[in-house]
């Protein structure tokens, strides 16, 4: 084996025809260089590390982790209720429904995160006497990525062909049966790989809960940072445990994608 088929993919451009030792030579090269810039940045700055104070709060950065992952996984199932009822909304044929749905997503999508927080919390949550900040925090979450959701799932819809639902109006198809087996189809693959992206932004999003004093993975960090004035050796961590959360599921997606893909 050459160097070239090493490093190099076919000229026909097909990645499955790379053989292991090609895809592993690649990836360690990748590291390698990372890794080499990595350490050559924290010797010009002559970093002194203290990974032993970090080390004493290891149960913290794993108490706020394991409070990341119970918020990402509640917030994510409601955003996904949100975001299919608001797709389901502005499609309605109820006028004031429709344009309810769609200022929904347009406020969300046009206002800040952190803006959202403090108004639902400091103002909706307040006049309402909710005190349980988690469950805020929770809420906050699921409409902000609902709306995003709904407009990944329309696009999905609005992409299948105006030729095909003619076609199956044509077999007889009701409506039912034309979204079941025509447009949900084609509108889960097509946008599949940014309901991932979406899915991976709301774990990550959801370190903004920190300014609501809840304690998440980066609240903790924080405190950790401030209790041992170590903020690399702080957030290191942070940044390998939301890796943790997030590539598994950008890999399941691309996954499931390629399990979906059919020749055009």
């Amino acid at each position: 084996m050459t160097i070239r088929s090493l490093l190099f993919e076919s000229r026909d451009g097909d990645s499955s025809s790379l053989s292991p030792l090609a895809r592993w030579t690649s990836f360690a090269l990748v590291i390698l260089f990372l890794s080499v810039v990595l350490f050559a940045s924290f010797s010009a700055l002559n970093y002194n590390w203290n990974w032993a104070a970090v080390f004493r709060y290891k149960a913290k950065f794993i108490d706020g982790w394991i409070m990341t992952l119970g918020i990402s996984i509640l917030s994510l199932v409601f955003s996904f209720l949100i975001g299919s009822i608001s797709t389901l909304a502005a499609r309605s044929r109820f006028l004031p429904l429709r344009y309810l749905a769609n200022l929904y997503v347009e406020l969300v999508r046009g206002t800040p995160l952190l803006v959202q927080i403090f108004f639902f919390f400091y103002v909706i949550a307040d006049a309402a006497g909710i005190q349980n900040r988690y469950a805020i925090g929770i809420a906050i979450m699921s409409l902000f990525s609902g709306a995003y959701i709904s407009e990944i799932l329309r696009a999905g819809i609005d992409g299948v062909g105006r030729s095909q639902l003619l076609s199956a109006k044509a077999i007889g198809f009701s409506e039912f049966q034309t979204f079941r087996y025509v447009i949900a189809p084609q509108a889960l693959r097509s946008s599949l790989p940014a309901l991932a992206g979406q899915t991976a932004n709301l774990i990550k999003d959801s370190s903004l809960l920190s300014v609501i004093a809840i304690s998440e993975f980066t609240l903790n960090a924080q405190e950790v940072n401030a209790n041992t004035y170590s903020s690399f050796e702080s957030f290191f961590p942070l940044a390998i445990g939301y890796l943790i959360l997030t590539l598994p599921i950008m890999r399941l997606s691309r996954n499931i994608e390629n399990r979906l893909r059919f020749e055009t």
